[in-house]
């Protein structure tokens, strides 16, 4: 079992400008080998495969000797397959086209090798011993190190480490149903009560101060010092938001897993709501996907299970008492009486209760959770095995249409 620990490094002045040697030839060739390969295919029209550019390196190190005293020649190997990473993710569709790296972003090395724990400090080749802050005991073999320095000049280490794979023992056993919303952000339906989680609106609180630091990072001069200083001023407000919304999503999901087995959430199309206008800067705030991948990776932690139910499913519509699917439920109708049961529905817990009751339904069938593993499956693109299928007997859904057709 492949484990990721990430840990604040505090290295020396001397180091960090290693660091910055390292970060800069590393950032140098992905730029290099990214030129070769498109001018590559702008004369031949084929791809340039990996061996080529990486079979420049020694040819390079000679030409620019600084590419070899200043960086260790491992993380140039990274570089040449993480760039060959990066197109074949672009050509199966998971990801955009590759871009040149900036030195103004974050940076990021990778050591595949030879780098050590000493006590309370982490052994990298040409760097030497670098201060470490490591908050749990990190056991197992290290596979791969990768160093990254954000724009508020901060530097971390994620130490990738393989060990036997135990699992988290916990006591909690149910089967919830979680329906997301931007209001309330969690509904939680446990089959026994409803439990709300008040969405924090990170951003909107930190909204004023960032735009007064953004109005006056705009008046400064391009290339100043006053707007480097400026621009981590800016950095360092967007770094908090972010801390602050991980930590929230963080503390929640274990909250959740630690009390449930199989949790139940709805397989939300986050790329196509952000296109709405008036609400794309709450869906992007909330941290909905986020959400979902801090659950599912805590659930395999303890052989659990996340399904995730059909974008199309009617959860909100549906009366989680008699089955009856009214036709229309805008989004400013927080609450409804269905017209064959007479039952009052708030319209969230209604809709909680909808998802956990049709996340049983898939797993009574059989069928484990089709709509995850095809969803997993879009975005690996390995092989794995026959493909599932959603099978909709049974589903209300499904059985409206039939009535109507």
């Amino acid at each position: 079992m492949l484990t990721a620990i990430k840990v604040r490094l505090y290295p020396s002045d001397e180091q960090q400008v290693a660091l910055s040697k390292s970060f800069g030839c590393a950032r140098w060739y992905w730029n290099y080998a990214l030129n070769t390969c498109i001018q590559h295919y702008e004369n031949t029209g084929k791809a340039l495969p990996i061996k080529n550019y990486k079979g420049l390196l020694p040819q390079l190190k000679v030409e620019y000797p600084w590419l070899k005293s200043d960086c260790y020649s491992a993380v140039l190997q990274c570089v040449a397959i993480n760039l060959n990473k990066a197109y074949a993710n672009f050509f199966e569709g998971r990801a955009k086209f590759p871009r040149f790296k900036s030195k103004n972003h974050r940076q990021s090395i990778q050591y595949p090798q030879n780098v050590t724990i000493v006590e309370n400090c982490l052994n990298i080749p040409k760097i030497g011993e670098v201060k470490a802050v490591f908050h749990r005991v990190i056991e197992g073999k290290i596979k791969t190190v990768t160093i990254s320095k954000t724009p508020t000049d901060k530097y971390y280490a994620s130490i990738l480490v393989e060990n036997d794979g135990e699992n988290i023992q916990t006591s909690g056993d149910k089967t919830i149903g979680i329906d997301l919303g931007i209001k309330d952000f969690a509904i939680i339906h446990d089959g026994e009560q409803v439990t709300k989680y008040s969405n924090p609106k990170l951003l909107l609180r930190h909204e004023r101060n960032l735009a007064r630091k953004q109005k006056k990072l705009a008046r400064k001069v391009k290339g100043s010092k006053s707007r480097n200083k400026f621009r981590k001023l800016v950095a360092k407000v967007h770094e908090r938001v972010s801390n602050s919304r991980q930590d929230f999503l963080h503390k929640l999901s274990r909250k959740l897993v630690n009390e449930s087995q199989i949790i139940v959430v709805e397989n939300l199309n986050v790329k196509g709501m952000v296109r709405n206008r008036k609400l794309s800067k709450s869906i992007s705030d909330v941290g909905w996907g986020m959400f979902v991948n801090f659950i599912d990776y805590k659930l395999k932690a303890k052989d659990g299970q996340l399904v995730e139910i059909g974008r199309f499913f009617p959860s909100s519509k549906t009366c989680s008492c008699c089955g009856h699917i009214v036709d229309e439920l805008p989004l400013d109708i927080r609450e409804w009486h269905c017209p064959a049961c007479k039952n009052h529905h708030d319209r969230d817990t209604n809709a909680s209760k909808n998802i956990r009751a049709e996340g049983i339904r898939i797993l009574s069938m059989g069928g484990g959770n089709p709509v995850l593993a095809e969803s997993r499956r879009r975005k690996t693109n390995k092989p794995q095995g026959g493909k599932a299928v959603v099978n909709e007997t049974g589903s209300p859904h499904l059985l409206r249409q039939q009535k109507c057709g």
